[in-house]
């Protein structure tokens, strides 16, 4: 309860009153409580303050403190007049200019007893309650509010009444219980209440110091009947007892000598006694409602049978033990997992196909591999989902297609970036003996998306690492494969759980690092790199519109031609993705952003020439891979990581011993390569008219440009070849060509992979005529005509036909004139 302490206010007023003014002490209490202002002296209008946070009752005496300047304004009018004011709550207590909406309509009529400015400015009233009335019109709202009002008429206590005695002991009993309980109400109080003879000033009394809301106790100030008014008021006095009690009990339960490290404790000691009183969140609530929960769940009967027993096993755990949170955690997973909750596939396929298509454009291989896959599951409505390993150069779109068959199938995505995971429990979990074990990554996201059929990409597969924690490559084996993943057992959740539903799709630059049972598992499908058509239609579809967006431009700002686009891609980009060109296409954009922002003139459409402007000289210069002038230079085509390249073959012969020397940090397959490529045009030196003899003589060298690259593999053998037979011929290599193929002792040429890279570097080099082994043809009928529009592809079985098409009759400019004397020396023209 909220009481006003009636001594301390005394003495606050003959603090503020001279001794001239003793006259005007102001009675707390007064002596007739029933002596109101004469009926016939009620004015029919009143000027109305209103106040917030407090309601005025009759006979009450309370201090106002006034600064609103309409408020000061109608004190002041009213403290010079006949100092009878109607003192009314506000509804709206943020109100600082109420208006009539914002105050309720039953307030008290109240006499200004004393008026007092305090230094700080404000000015402080003393006002006493008399007669409740009610608003009937607002009259003016300036310069503050006036009314006219009624006067309500109330049924008064009858002090002889045995009800009334009862109902005012009852109340007299209730006050003195709350004082007892309450330590910071002083015990004054109880001398007040003590010289309270009138039972209805009692009810007013009482009600004003009430610690209920506002909204409570104009209730109180609105009942006419004053026996109906004390039964209000007792009800909400025995409920602010209980409350009190309560409050004494917890104190009392808690209640310990505690020192500062103790303070947490006890706080916590009391929120958990509240709990239990108010039936809420103890310990047996919980086990409750997790068997509750468990109910409604729907899932495999062993997991109901391990959740029962787990369940049983924390019912008789200590909720202090160090087990008891964990064992919490572990069923609350379970109840989290979606086990047999599965979202709806979308199984129009038309709507597939045409999302597919609009988020990427190509990769018809992969997405004619999804249609498939949705067809059957449609069909038969019942499959075991394909393990997908999307598998090609960076920057081509694998991950973001993940998204896109999500989208597709409706289902929810979730993304695993597995680069340089070492831990086999981020795939398998912790067992739950650890200390703060948690679940593998697959479980985990699977309980986020709260669906048991989720698209889950996981990307970089090829780049997951090993160490003494295990290899996470081997426990990917169970989960990869349809015919185990149904029973997936993680270590944390130690119950199966059935992973068959979950759509796979792996990401990977690289074969050659995912161990090959992990690879067995998975269904390859090759993503090749773009074309220049393809990279201009995805620049202009979505890297272009992309990029404005982000960096705050609108179509309206720029537009980027497709010249533009073409020499961006030509020159200032080598990829077989589009990563670098978006990075590219951000800087054009960037560019203009500034301009705009500085308020600057700037070009709204980027040409060619606008492009060197900002972008600076040109990277890549396609003219040095043209230049054939000299004997031994010949151009394979290579696959890399990143997509195909085209690789340099240089030779050239000094005076020496007849030793081969092969530079530009070869692997060993290549240096076989070499030696081979020598061996057979030693056999067959006749065939291209080279006199035996120059071998034993002649020092061959053979480099690799770009030495700080590593390189492998026997595709370059035929190329090898080409540039020692030109270096020993001194006849012309082919203008614009390339080529790729192994080569065997016998000289037969040998297939190799990676065909679409190649080709599609070989155009980015601007090369028109390509060599191929003959089996290889295979690889060029599955790539789209205009891919390879502009070359000419010679396919060939030996390299005696790789040299009839690679080598020219013509020599080359200042050519060396090799001979041999009998004496074996040679001599150089």
């Amino acid at each position: 309860m909220k009481y006003t302490l009636n001594n301390f206010l005394h003495n606050l007023l003959l603090s503020n009153v001279s001794d001239n003014d003793s006259d005007d002490l102001i009675p707390i209490i007064t002596t007739d409580p029933e002596d109101e202002i004469p009926a016939a002296e009620l004015p029919d209008s009143l000027p109305i303050l209103a106040v917030r946070n407090t309601v005025l009752f009759p006979g009450v005496v309370l201090p106002i403190t006034v600064s609103r300047k309409k408020s000061v304004r109608l004190v002041r009018k009213a403290y010079k007049g006949d100092k009878t004011i109607g003192v009314v709550a506000q509804k709206n207590t943020n109100a600082d200019d109420p208006t009539p909406e914002d105050i309720f309509s039953i307030g008290t009529v109240a006499r200004i007893l004393k008026m007092l400015v305090l230094p700080d400015g404000n000015t402080t009233i003393i006002i006493q309650g008399h007669s409740r009335f009610k608003i009937e019109e607002v009259t003016q709202e300036d310069p503050y509010l006036e009314a006219r009002v009624s006067y309500c008429e109330e049924t008064g206590l009858n002090k002889k009444n045995k009800e009334v005695k009862a109902l005012v002991q009852s109340l007299k009993d209730a006050a003195a219980k709350i004082l007892k309980l309450n330590p910071e109400i002083p015990q004054e109080a109880q001398v007040a209440l003590d010289n309270i003879d009138s039972p209805a000033f009692l009810t007013h009394f009482l009600s004003s110091n009430l610690n209920v809301e506002v909204a409570q106790k104009q209730q109180l100030l609105e009942v006419n009947d004053g026996t109906e008014r004390g039964t209000q008021l007792l009800q909400l006095m025995l409920r602010e007892i209980q409350l009190l009690e309560l409050k004494q009990e917890i104190h009392t339960k808690v209640h310990t000598d505690i020192d500062q490290q103790q303070r947490d404790y006890f706080l916590r000691q009391q929120i958990k006694v509240l709990q239990d009183e108010l039936g809420q969140e103890g310990p047996d609530k919980e086990i409750e409602n997790f068997r509750e929960r468990a109910l409604k769940k729907k899932w495999p009967e062993a997991v109901a049978k391990h959740f029962k027993k787990e369940i049983d096993k924390l019912a008789r755990l200590n909720p202090q033990a160090a087990e008891y949170p964990v064992a919490v955690n572990y069923i609350e997973f379970l109840l989290d997992l979606p086990w047999e909750e599965y979202t709806k596939d979308n199984f129009n396929l038309k709507r597939t196909k045409k999302i597919l298509d609009t988020d990427h454009y190509g990769l018809e291989k992969v997405k004619e591999r999804i249609l498939e896959y949705l067809a059957v599951l449609k069909l038969k409505n019942d499959m075991k989902a394909p393990i997908l390993c999307l598998y090609g150069p960076p920057g081509v779109g694998k991950t973001s297609l993940g998204r896109s068959i999500a989208s597709a199938l409706g289902r929810k995505y979730v993304r695993m970036s597995l680069g340089g995971v070492r831990d086999e429990a981020e795939i398998r979990g912790h067992r739950r003996t650890y200390v703060g074990a948690m679940p593998g990554k697959i479980i985990s996201q699977i309980k986020k998306v709260a669906s048991g059929n989720p698209v889950i990409i996981l990307d970089e597969i090829d780049k997951l690492a090993s160490d003494f924690r295990g290899d996470p490559s081997s426990a990917l084996l169970e989960v990869l494969d349809p015919e185990q993943n149904h029973t997936f057992m993680d270590n944390y959740l130690d119950v199966e759980y059935d992973l068959s539903k979950v759509l796979f799709i792996a990401t990977a630059n690289s074969l050659d690092t995912i161990q090959p049972a992990l690879r067995d598992r998975m269904e390859i499908i090759e993503l090749t790199g773009y074309t220049m058509e393809e990279k201009l239609e995805i620049a202009k579809r979505h890297l272009v519109p992309k990029q404005i967006k982000e960096h705050g431009l609108t179509e309206s700002d720029v537009k980027i031609t497709k010249p533009a686009l073409q020499k961006v891609i030509e020159d200032y980009t080598r990829e077989s993705g589009v990563r670098s060109l978006e990075r590219k296409i951000g800087q054009l954009v960037r560019h203009i952003a500034k301009l705009k922002a500085m308020e600057e003139e700037y070009p709204t459409t980027i040409k060619p020439e606008d492009v060197v402007k900002i972008m600076g000289a040109e990277i890549f210069d396609k003219e040095i891979y043209q230049d054939f002038s000299t004997a031994g230079v010949v151009t394979g085509l290579a696959w890399t990581s990143v997509g195909g390249d085209i690789l340099f073959v240089e030779s050239i012969l000094s005076k020496g011993k007849g030793k081969l020397t092969l530079s530009g940090q070869l692997g060993d397959v290549m240096k076989e390569s070499a030696v081979t490529a020598l061996s057979h045009l030693k056999a067959h030196a006749h065939l291209l008219d080279i006199d035996y003899r120059i071998f034993e003589q002649y020092d061959l060298h053979i480099h690799f440009p770009e030495g700080a690259v590593p390189k492998d593999g026997p595709s370059a053998g035929i190329a090898i070849f080409t540039s020692i037979a030109s270096v020993y011929t001194q006849r012309k290599v082919r203008s614009k060509l390339a080529m790729t193929g192994e080569i065997t002792l016998r000289g037969k040429v040998l297939p190799v992979g990676g065909i679409k890279e190649k080709i599609l570097a070989a155009k980015r080099a601007g090369i028109t005529d390509v060599i191929l082994c003959q089996k290889n043809r295979k690889d060029i009928n599955e790539i789209p005509e205009n891919y390879i529009k502009g070359l000419t592809i010679h396919y060939v079985d030996r390299v005696e036909e790789v040299v009839k098409i690679a080598l020219l009759q013509e020599k080359v400019k200042n050519p060396l004139n090799l001979t041999v004397t009998e004496d074996r020396k040679v001599e150089i023209d």
